[in-house]
């Protein structure tokens, strides 16, 4: 047993050295004989509490404040509650009466990666302090607060203090994938997990006006502690002005002010060489700022720095919310109209994929990094990378993709068969508005023949995506009874393009909800399609003209018997003209 100890010390990460910092936010710490002292700081932020110490710690706190009360959303595969808990002056503890206070809500959600767990604490300790006789009593006055400390929280419990290799403290962590090792963030769009279900159905029935996913980042070194940003794809354009202008400017204030270091994203342009520039990029669907964007819900991701001490990560992350409930009692007016004048936009063409623009010279920005060394690695046999733990300042391109690189026209609506029913009720899981048919219909619309579809190499998130191209038909389509028809028209029509278009990147079709069309089922036997063919040949001087030239042109086909006898076949009527096409329509 000592061995094995003492082998598993040897293999703690050799982490790069740490920036000493002793910031203004220390001073948020509680005391030590404060009665409200979170887990984490009783321990001095060496620890964080576990999942039942974190919910008894909760109980306490809401039965001691009549404000506050603990909601259970939904649970988790392995059967535990997910709560979040609802700050409310006026004690309004469902949706619509929440909703009528007229008040801003800000929804704030931590550990959607279990071992990313600073929010949770952080959470904590605002909490502590919106209760009667805390420091920011008197907040609830002019903002509502949804807290969701851990949204993973079987993953959460999957703790050990090896669960990530390049973040410093706690001293113990969860997990980054679910019970059924899928990435939460991930899930916005197919829903498969039950933990981001429950949080779809709290944007789509508590209508939050600001959203937050708490994270910490990894890769590489550098001075910001704490880093976020939003999408700026055009789908939410007045929300997004609102954000750049009156969010962002107030919260570096603010962690400026108390000893922090804010920063944007860092998603680096090389992931081997930070010098090249990093990219301000959008989000696709599949995370919270995407599917925020679609839906119009203000929806910033966070990302504190892994490399940062335990304590200083929480005290940013403990700063940036209260700052933010500061500017909402104060500019969320402004937001709240933004979102109105957004969720009425009827974009036409509809964005489905961004690219940074060509030719054009990027942005210059001063980056404050941390000074490396590269030298050539023994054991990769390439060069490594050295952090030596003193800040720099470098000047690199920041690159931002704001060229749509992908598009798709706006269609009146969508028709989906009724035999696609799990499809139907992801769609109705994320709050999208449809008619149910009860009579059979014969409906005018455009389909999609699919051509050239590719099956990835290997599963991604429980699925094995699939591309393919495709061509539009124009079709008299019968639609049964239990088929539905989607509007467009709609707060959450581009959400309905993105879901149903299957160019998108996060479609139903290429998240592989839709393989049974790429599947044949009846075919021909040699012996009957000869002698088709030669009539086939016999009758029809142009399909002969379009056989001959085929032989001459493609080698590939011609020394294929069975390339030359499907030629034929695809042109009877036995042919099943159905195989390779996309079942859901586009009504005009």
């Amino acid at each position: 047993m000592l061995c094995a100890l003492l082998f598993a010390a040897q293999l703690e990460a050799p982490l790069p050295p740490a920036i000493p910092w002793n910031g203004k936010s220390r001073e948020l710490v509680a005391k030590a004989d404060d009665p409200w002292i979170t887990p984490a700081e009783k321990s001095g932020f060496r620890t964080t509490p576990n999942y039942d110490e974190t919910v008894a710690y909760l109980r306490r706190l809401t039965a001691a404040a009549p404000q506050l009360r603990m909601i259970s959303i939904g649970k988790s595969g392995e059967g535990r509650d997910i709560w979040m808990v609802v700050a409310s002056k006026e004690q309004l503890f469902m949706p619509d009466a929440l909703h009528r206070t007229g008040k801003p809500t800000l929804l704030a959600q931590g550990g959607i990666h279990a071992g990313e767990i600073d929010g949770k604490d952080a959470g904590l300790m605002l909490l502590r302090e919106l209760r009667p006789g805390g420091r920011l009593s008197g907040v609830l006055d002019r903002v509502n607060l949804l807290f969701i400390p851990i949204l993973n929280v079987d993953g959460h419990e999957r703790a050990s203090k090896f669960g990530r290799i390049n973040q410093r403290g706690p001293e113990v962590i969860g997990w980054r994938t679910n019970a059924r090792n899928l990435n939460l963030n991930r899930d916005y769009m197919k829903l498969d997990s039950e933990e981001v279900r429950a949080v779809v159905n709290v944007l789509d029935k508590w209508q939050p006006d600001l959203y937050y996913d708490l994270h910490v980042t990894d890769g590489a070194d550098y001075q910001y502690d704490i880093t976020f940003g939003w999408n700026h794809s055009g789908l939410s354009p007045n929300i997004t002005r609102w954000m750049d202008g009156t969010l962002r400017p107030a919260l570096n204030g603010a962690l400026n002010e108390m000893g922090h270091i804010p920063g944007p994203l860092i998603f680096p342009a090389d992931d081997n060489d930070l010098t090249k520039g990093i990219v301000d990029g959008n989000g696709s669907p599949r995370f919270s700022t995407g599917y925020g964007d679609l839906r119009h819900v203000p929806t910033m991701l966070v990302e504190n720095h892994s490399l940062k001490p335990y304590d200083q990560r929480v005290l940013g992350t403990l700063v940036l919310l209260e700052r933010t409930l500061d500017v909402l009692s104060m500019a969320g007016r402004d937001l709240i109209h933004a979102e109105g004048d957004d969720t009425h936009l009827r974009l036409d063409p509809i964005p489905l994929d961004w690219k940074v623009p060509q030719g054009t010279p990027p942005e210059m920005i001063d980056f404050k990094g941390i000074e490396s060394r590269t030298a050539e690695s023994a054991v990769s046999g390439t060069m490594k990378t050295e952090w030596l733990g003193r800040p720099v300042t470098l000047r690199m391109p920041f690159y931002r993709q704001t060229e749509v690189a992908a598009s798709v026209s706006r269609p009146a609506a969508y028709w989906i068969p009724g035999q696609w029913r799990e499809v139907i009720e992801r769609l109705r899981m994320h709050g999208i508005q449809m008619d149910r048919i009860l009579e059979a219909r014969d409906v005018e619309v455009e389909m999609y023949r699919l051509h050239d579809a590719k099956l990835a190499g290997e599963a991604f998130e429980g699925h094995v995506p699939v591309t393919a191209k495709t061509t539009v038909e124009r079709r008299k389509e019968h639609y049964p009874p239990g088929s539905v028809r989607i509007p467009v028209d709609q707060p959450l029509g581009e959400l309905a393009v993105e879901l149903l278009e299957p160019a998108s990147g996060d479609s139903f079709f290429q998240w592989g909800f839709f393989d049974e069309v790429l599947q044949r089922t009846e075919y021909f036997e040699r012996y009957i399609m000869e002698p088709l063919a030669q009539k086939m040949l016999a009758t029809d001087a142009k399909l002969k003209a379009e056989f001959e030239k085929k032989l001459e042109t493609d080698a590939d086909f011609r020394n294929n018997p069975d390339k030359r006898l499907h030629f034929f076949y695809e042109r009877t009527p036995y042919f099943d003209e159905r195989w390779m096409l996309y079942p859901v329509g586009r009504e005009r």
